[in-house]
């Protein structure tokens, strides 16, 4: 999920298991602004004396109660209906408020444009500084189902043995058929100590598992690097945060007090991404200031980030690896350095995240996060969906995990040791 933090642009692929409360509310079909006091909102048919504006791909099948203006009433008469019909008495005000409001951003279809309530967002700006209390895993909707992303190392989702791809098909045995991904989040989410079980489905299982994971909280370290007994360096980047530069930078002294260093592998698999600033950062020590990333507006216009060195890891041969749970700022990172040759990407396709979101912050607390743009490689290419190719292709499999091998490692020590 690519969003942008004051100052900065964040793309993790998906909340870190973020607990959302809220997802019904009130859906419109025009794209005119609500005015305050305005009675009726603007639909979409051009047919009628609508000023609902001009609408994207209007050959596309509408459903027609999209195409006509509706009076705004009819949100106060469901508001009232709720508040004298509704089963449970005293249901406060403020919950059907921010229902509402969740229920207009989740309207928009985009599992990455998310309104948070005022609690949601302190614990997301604490999430995205590495700590959290949850299972330590990032999920996310892919073929309309909700996927682990990646479990994060050392985390009691990884311990539990969650992988990359799983499908969660229940959560303390309630279906996750059709549910959104706020939520998932909001069940799976929870204080340390606490458990939860998960039912998950993956490929090679003949049927869905139970795993019963107990929550934690969760510190995450961005990068870690150590040294093979061949002096080759091997760079593990878990996400992109304010740390990842700093640590990048403490490893490559190291590397460079080695006298001789072989190559270099960075190791992005299972990274759901981060800061955009620090994956061009990281990027820009093979680039230089060469385009390492672009995004197109709603508009059309292009924007360029381009990295800024110093070229300190340029001249040592370098692999990648990355697979389905690499995203967002892991897939900016190894679509750089392939375009621009300076590294053999190694493993699976990655996840197929490519788009941006800005996330701003309300009066009241709250904010709201908003897919604004797609991004894509320097020679243009859109991984949206589809994904950075590798190189050379190569599975770790279940046998390969149970078995404690690793062959995309050590293919990419091959390729080094060449």
């Amino acid at each position: 999920m690519n969003f942008k933090i004051p100052q900065k642009i964040s793309i993790w692929i998906v909340i870190i298991l973020l607990l959302v409360f809220f997802t019904g509310g009130v859906l419109v079909g025009g794209n005119k602004y609500l005015q305050k006091g305005q009675a009726v909102i603007r639909g979409t048919d051009l047919n009628t004396t609508s000023t609902g504006g001009t609408v994207e791909n209007i050959n596309a099948k509408i459903p027609d109660y999209l195409k006509k203006d509706v009076d705004f009433n009819l949100f106060w008469d469901v508001w009232n209906l709720v508040k004298d019909k509704y089963y449970k008495k005293d249901i406060p005000e403020t919950q059907l408020f921010y229902g509402a409001l969740s229920g207009i951003v989740a309207s928009l279809g985009d599992p990455y444009s998310v309104f948070f309530t005022p609690k949601d967002t302190k614990e997301f700006q604490d999430e995205i500084k590495g700590n959290f209390e949850g299972i330590g895993a990032e999920i996310g909707l892919k073929d309309n189902r909700l996927t682990i992303v990646a479990p994060l190392p050392d985390t009691p989702a990884a311990q539990a043995g969650l992988r990359a791809n799983d499908f969660i098909v229940a959560i303390d045995g309630k279906d996750t058929t059709g549910m959104t991904l706020d939520r998932a989040v909001s069940m799976i989410r929870g204080k340390s100590g606490t458990e939860v079980t998960l039912n998950i489905f993956r490929t090679g299982f003949s049927q869905p598992k139970d795993f019963k994971i107990k929550r934690a909280v969760i510190t995450v370290k961005s990068l870690t690097w150590e040294f093979t007994d061949d002096n080759i360096a091997v760079i593990k980047i878990r996400q992109f945060n304010d740390n990842t530069e700093p640590l990048l930078n403490d490893a490559i002294i190291d590397i460079s007090k080695k006298k001789e260093i072989k190559g270099i592998i960075v190791d992005l698999r299972n990274n759901p991404g981060g800061y955009l600033d620090s994956a061009i950062d990281v990027a820009g020590e093979w680039a230089g200031d060469k385009l390492i990333v672009s995004e197109k507006m709603r508009n059309g216009d292009s924007v360029e980030h381009k990295g800024a060195g110093p070229i300190r890891l340029a001249g040592y041969k370098t692999v990648v690896l990355v697979n389905k749970g690499s995203a967002s700022g892991s897939e900016i990172l190894a679509g750089a350095l392939k375009d621009w040759q300076l590294a053999t990407i190694v493993g699976t396709k990655t996840f197929g995240k490519g788009s941006v979101q800005d996330l701003t912050n309300l009066k009241d607390g709250s904010s709201i996060k908003l897919t604004i743009a797609k991004w894509f490689t320097p020679k243009g290419t859109s991984i949206e969906d589809e994904g950075i190719k590798p190189d050379i292709e190569i599975d770790l499999t279940e046998e390969d995990y149970n078995k404690n091998k690793d062959p995309q490692m050590d293919k990419a020590l091959e390729i080094i040791r060449k």
